[in-house]
């Protein structure tokens, strides 16, 4: 039998991110997907070492690496959208279980028990740390494109940072605190 679950994993890259919006530098899940592993595999090593928290930065960052893997098969549907009413929001959440079923279906079934909490992102905890990652990723994202010159993403900035502090975590507040702010820096600045 052909399994084809990594066939598609390695296909996240052909589907772009904030496709609504003008980009100066376009953004593809892949490459998104890898960024929220590095960001939430921070928050949890910030929340476990700053914060004294139990908590598995490995855990996190893998479960971060699948957490849009469903997108393979739905896109990506820009958030104003997804999230626009309770009705939308929940027919989307049964059509993302739909495409999470269909991706596992394409495993060896030995394989299905070490990945299925991964694409379903089956702990709370680990998925509280993950979107607050996709949400630090977006702000960093409108970050890069606002320093690019791209008012664009002015008010998606704002949004995203509103949405990021309405989370309440210590762990985010402390990486704006001390490393948001290199983000703002260039490349001669930062060394």
């Amino acid at each position: 039998m052909n399994h084809s679950f990594f066939a598609y994993i390695f296909r996240m890259r052909y589907i772009a991110r904030w496709a609504l919006m003008r980009n100066t530098r376009t953004e593809n899940v892949e490459e998104h997907s890898y960024e929220v592993a590095v960001l939430s595999h921070a928050l949890a090593v910030i929340g476990r070492d700053v914060f004294h928290k139990e908590l598995d930065p490995d855990k996190t960052a893998a479960t971060a690496l699948f957490h849009d893997a469903p997108e393979i098969i739905t896109g990506d549907m820009p958030t104003p959208i997804k999230y626009y009413n309770p009705e939308l929001k929940t027919a989307y959440k049964r059509v993302e279980a739909v495409a999470q079923d269909k991706l596992l279906s394409m495993l060896p079934p030995e394989l299905v028990p070490a990945y299925e909490p991964l694409v379903r992102e089956a702990d709370p905890e680990v998925r509280r740390y993950v979107k607050a990652a996709d949400k630090l990723a977006a702000w960093l994202k409108c970050q890069e494109e606002l320093k690019a010159g791209n008012s664009e993403f002015k008010k998606a900035a704002g949004e995203t940072l509103s949405a990021l502090q309405a989370m309440g975590m210590e762990e985010v507040d402390w990486f704006l605190a001390h490393l948001g702010g290199a983000f703002q820096l260039t490349l001669d600045e930062l060394g």
